[in-house]
């Protein structure tokens, strides 16, 4: 074996090992692509309800523990309220105790993610691919095998029971 297999094989072992950090820039690739939606504040106030406006629209918070959604153990999808776009299987929700439904992953590129400084302190926040929706913030501190919580406002979601992909 000359030096440069050797060196090869190396690199592809280091590789091997570190591979659920390489693993994410290739769901970002495989993700298909989402067509947005843009509407005015005029139209999202008529589709949405206050509290999902707020949520939504004004990045607010609901209440913990007062969405239903955070009992949810059927199978099936978790979509955005405001234009369906599938968010994350049930398959990925788990009970963080926080009062938030909460989700160790989501499908690839149906979220997109900001840094907030609200509270001083960066947080990870994330909204729908679609229509921009704020549905809440992404923390390390969540289950295997990703790691994560995505910590949803339940008024941002709507439940469809059934198969989940």
């Amino acid at each position: 074996m000359d030096r440069r297999t050797f060196i090869t094989l190396a690199a592809g072992g280091a590789g091997f090992m570190a591979l659920p950090g390489l693993l994410a820039p290739l769901r970002a690739i495989a993700a298909e692509r989402i067509d947005k939606i843009i509407k005015s504040d005029a139209e999202w106030k008529k589709l949405l309800t206050p509290a999902q406006y707020d949520v939504l629209r004004r990045e607010g918070t609901e209440a913990p523990f007062s969405s239903p959604l955070d009992h949810e153990k059927r199978s099936g999808m978790f979509v955005c309220v405001a234009c369906d776009l599938p968010l994350f299987p049930s398959k990925y929700k788990f009970d963080s105790g926080t009062g938030w439904p909460s989700f160790y992953d989501v499908l690839p590129g149906h979220v997109e993610t900001t840094k907030d400084f609200k509270l001083v302190l960066p947080r990870i926040e994330y909204h729908c691919a679609r229509c921009g929706g704020h549905h809440g913030h992404v923390f390390d501190d969540g289950p295997r095998p990703t790691g994560l919580r995505y910590c949803n406002n339940g008024v941002a979601l709507k439940f469809i029971p059934g198969k989940a992909s």
